[in-house]
């Protein structure tokens, strides 16, 4: 395929709107009725490449910070060990009118607790 040096080829000439293709023989805008002969779109291309980086700028977005990512802290006690702090984590394991599973990891020792 051609690749078109007006890059505005699928878009009205008169309100920007992108055009449809209504028939096989022209693209319409559908706001201002502006038409386009597909002769003048045949065998041209766009080729848009949008990044995670394009899509966080745009919606205003910061990036994470390099660093360590901490996990939240409940009190408890560990049999195992005796420390009295655990990580948590919960997530949906069953269906959604049940309640989440939580996951505890004790941040000394690392066992492991599962409540559902």
């Amino acid at each position: 395929m051609a690749r078109s040096r007006d890059r505005d080829f699928l878009f009205c000439d008169f309100c920007g709107t992108m055009l449809t293709l209504s028939s096989v023989k022209f693209a319409k805008c559908p706001l201002c009725n502006f038409k386009r002969s597909t002769k003048d779109i045949a065998g041209k291309e766009i080729k848009y490449r949008v990044t995670a980086q394009d899509i966080r700028r745009e919606l205003g977005m910061s990036t994470f910070e390099e660093g360590e990512l901490k996990l939240a802290t409940i009190a408890r006690k560990c049999e195992k060990c005796g420390n009295d702090e655990f990580e948590y984590t919960r997530k949906q394991m069953r269906s959604a009118d049940e309640g989440q599973t939580t996951f505890l990891t004790c941040t000394k020792c690392r066992d492991t607790i599962t409540e559902n």
